[in-house]
């Protein structure tokens, strides 16, 4: 089976194959720090993917307490989140992250996460997120006070949606992916996070991207439940590979990794 090929655009909704915008020189940058665990890695003492994942998490409730929105603006879904991994963050090392946003919308924004260690390693991320109204459910207009420090950062104030990973799910048998109790979240759907555990043991069974920089982008479609059987296709190759979450016959997510996009 062909590897999808990645779709281009000339707005801000973007495509696989775009790098990530630059740290603005001023405006409103939310930072932290914290030591990597040893929960947080591989056998070989490197980040897991996963783990970036929950950072990313941890980081935008942190900024919400920073900046009193904790209670306006409580609930916020990701549709999409970029990892460029530039240079691998080993154990036992700190991580500085700073959170800015990258273009927005009235109801959702993209905010970038660059991940730098003391050690020397960097992680470029950029993620989705949604405003969602938690007794509706439905996306929600965000704020004026809300958007005031997000526009400091961003020309960008007419972000759109276009999924980027399009191609279809190979109709073909895949691996079984088993849910835990521990793998759902406070809405009983499974953790953005835990999406990306079989994503990267494909990319590490399959591929040859790493110790290089690569790419890995997963797009979340329709939430999974705990009772749900999850099926996990994929196709690859050497340099690139795309998997898929299957729920009977409907794709629930999926990802795709490669080689970095060229700046």
């Amino acid at each position: 089976m062909t590897l999808p090929r990645s779709r281009t655009s000339a707005n801000r909704s973007g495509s696989i194959l775009d790098p990530l915008p630059s740290r603005p020189a001023e405006g409103a940058v939310f930072s932290n720090s914290w030591p990597v665990r040893t929960g947080d890695i591989h056998p070989d003492r490197s980040l897991r993917l996963d783990a970036v994942a929950r950072y990313l998490q941890d980081l935008g409730f942190d900024n919400l307490e920073a900046n009193g929105a904790a209670q306006t603006h409580p609930l916020w879904v990701v549709r999409r989140t970029v990892i460029d991994v530039v240079r691998p963050i080993i154990w036992p090392d700190t991580v500085h992250l700073h959170r800015w946003c990258s273009a927005l919308s009235s109801r959702w924004c993209t905010m970038r996460v660059r991940i730098e260690s003391d050690g020397g390693g960097l992680i470029e991320t950029e993620g989705f997120w949604i405003n969602i109204n938690p007794q509706n459910g439905m996306p929600s207009r965000i704020s004026d006070d809300f958007l005031a420090p997000l526009m400091t950062t961003t020309d960008e104030h007419r972000l759109t949606w276009r999924q980027w990973i399009t191609h279809p799910a190979p109709n073909t048998e895949g691996s079984e992916f088993p849910l835990r109790p521990t793998d759902i979240d406070p809405f009983d759907h499974v953790n953005n996070a835990v999406y990306w555990q079989p994503v990267e043991s494909v990319m590490r069974m399959h591929t040859r991207l790493r110790p290089e920089p690569y790419r890995a982008v997963l797009e979340y479609i329709k939430p999974i439940t705990v009772d749900e059987a999850v099926e996990i296709r994929s196709v690859h190759d050497t340099e690139a590979g795309t998997a898929w979450f299957v729920c009977g016959d409907e794709t629930r997510a999926s990802a795709h990794f490669t080689k970095p996009p060229r700046s």
